[in-house]
């Protein structure tokens, strides 16, 4: 029986894994499918080319994927389909009968990818493959360019890929055809030309798009006839895209990515990456993007025996009231719980307070519904106008813990003292300015290369100002509230966008409706539209 088993375990050691071919999609990082997300998070390894997909494979893979390039060897050359279904088999091989290899493609697996060589080589191997599919940049592209690829008049479409060289145009010629041409811009140039040839009038509108879907995107629209001059005067950049055909001219009506609010604005976020998040995907929203610089750096307090003393009485029972002010203190006791081996189940009984939703939604993932939540001021004073008096016949325990940072203010413990409750503010996290950010960083800041910066806190501007120098005056400078804007105004700095509410979303809506204000503006004065970092800088100054 031993030597049975043991022969059955090496047979299956030398089984290979398998292998899920996943569409990518064609850059928007919102239009990855949910079942290629789940697959990316089980991937063992996975084998990319071809778009640089960091951010995706950061966000959605574990931490100890193996990432194997498939772009290019040794040498730095591109690597042909073959070489490519090689590095496959191999892969599969290699993480064993339970691994799982994501072949990541981009856009859909099945168009223009070399699925179909890469899929035969491991059918040849006998290896296992799933396929997820995906956006394609065929219909998401001229989507976001609004650019429709059929309407009543147009009612065919005919998909070209501009590499092929060896291809029969005359079905593309007819006006009622829209064509599709996807390549890179020397082979597009060629692509465009053998159709003008083939007879496709000289009229036929044409639409180019670059790094489609993405906030860099960047559309060009003339007509065929033109289209040539336009690439050589145009320095039109991979991936790219040609849409031909009578429903270009739709584009002026039905342009709804491009003409967003912050479209194309490059937006700086001085805040840590773990908290940006939700910030980056409203900016995102909006047609921004987003570089995240941290101003500070979370740090354990010096002496953690206030902290444990405090959990262990959390415990017992000596509180209760626990009240959280930040998304840190949250993250630090929840840290000190799994030091200790505890969970969500020591809060039982215990009422529990956030000053905001970004810090009742920390709570919420770990489990925890917040009691108290101010529905409109979030900040200290905000928590004190909603906290209840002391009462000795209703409340049987008369302490409040309170995980703070040790820069915070005394408002909250002096306003819940006069209240009648004891409080143990206890130092959970210190806060450090961070390092300054890179040279080329701090020169984009002070050179005007951001359109705007949102600070959601008087230290956020302190520090940032601090590490790096003050935002050039043509910046936009957002802030979430008055304290943080008066701290902004005493660095030198004008404040252009003040929220209406103490939240990030908040925030970043008021950003969008200064970005439309401004677009407005320019359409009644029949200027084109540009962005703030477009500016000249003696179009704008700082507060005296």
């Amino acid at each position: 029986m031993s030597i049975t088993t043991s022969q059955s375990t090496s047979a299956r050691s030398k089984r290979p894994g398998r292998v899920a071919f996943v569409g990518a999609g064609p850059g928007d990082p919102g239009l990855l499918t949910l079942r290629a997300r789940d697959y990316l998070a089980a991937a063992d390894a996975l084998v990319i080319d071809q778009v640089n997909r960091d951010d995706m494979v950061a966000r959605h893979a574990r931490p100890d994927v193996e990432i194997i390039d498939a772009g290019h060897g040794e040498h730095g050359e591109e690597l042909t389909r073959a070489s490519r279904a090689k590095i496959l088999v191999r892969a599969a091989k290699t993480v064993g009968p339970d691994g799982l290899v994501v072949r990541l493609m981009d856009g859909d697996p099945a168009m223009f990818n070399g699925f179909a060589e890469e899929a035969l080589a491991l059918r040849k191997a006998e290896i296992r493959f799933d396929v997820v599919p995906g956006v394609s940049a065929v219909t998401a592209v001229p989507t976001y360019a609004g650019v429709p690829l059929t309407s009543r008049t147009s009612s065919v479409v005919h998909i070209v890929n501009a590499a092929e060289h060896k291809h029969d145009w005359a079905p593309a010629v007819p006006d009622h055809v829209t064509v599709v041409i996807l390549g890179m811009p020397d082979t597009l140039a060629g692509a465009l030309a053998a159709l003008r040839d083939a007879g496709r009038s000289d009229e036929t509108p044409v639409a180019l798009t670059e790094r489609g879907t993405t906030t860099q995107q960047v559309t060009h629209v003339t007509t065929l006839g033109a289209v040539a001059e336009l690439l050589r005067a145009t320095r039109v950049r991979f991936p790219s895209l040609a849409v031909v055909g009578q429903t270009v001219a739709m584009r002026e009506q039905l342009s709804w990515f491009e003409t967003k609010p912050l479209f194309g604005w490059n937006v700086l976020v001085p805040r840590t990456k773990d908290q940006a998040g939700a910030t980056i995907e409203r900016l995102a929203s909006y047609g921004a993007s987003a570089d995240v610089v941290p101003t500070i750096s979370v740090e354990p307090p010096r002496t953690p025996q206030q902290m444990e003393r405090a959990i262990k009485g959390l415990v017992t029972g000596r509180y209760e009231w626990v009240g959280f002010t930040s998304v840190n203190a949250v993250r630090a006791v929840r840290e000190k719980f799994d030091e200790f081996g505890l969970d969500a189940r020591a809060f039982s009984g215990l009422k529990i307070a956030a000053v905001g939703g970004v810090t009742a939604d920390a709570l919420r993932q770990w489990g925890l519904i917040p009691d108290l939540l101010p529905v409109q001021d979030h900040s200290a004073a905000g928590l004190l106008a909603e906290w209840p008096d002391y009462d000795a016949v209703l409340d049987p325990i008369n302490r409040v813990f309170l995980p703070r940072a040790d820069i915070a203010t005394d408002t909250l413990v002096a306003g819940l003292e006069a209240m009648g409750w004891e409080v143990d503010d206890v130092t959970a996290y210190r806060t450090v300015r961070a390092a300054p950010p890179a040279a080329e960083v701090r020169d984009a800041i002070k050179s005007g290369k951001f359109d705007a910066v949102v600070f959601t806190s008087s230290s956020t501007v302190r520090n940032l100002v601090g590490i790096a120098g003050k935002p050039h005056p043509s910046t936009v400078v957002a802030a979430i509230g008055p304290a943080t804007a008066k701290t902004a105004q005493e660095h030198g700095l004008r404040v252009d966008v003040l929220a209406p509410e103490a939240s990030s979303d908040s925030l970043i809506d008021a950003l969008a409706a200064h970005g439309l204000g401004l677009a407005l503006a320019a359409a009644e004065a029949g200027e084109p539209l540009r962005r703030p970092s477009e500016k000249k800088p003696s179009s704008r100054r700082r507060a005296k």
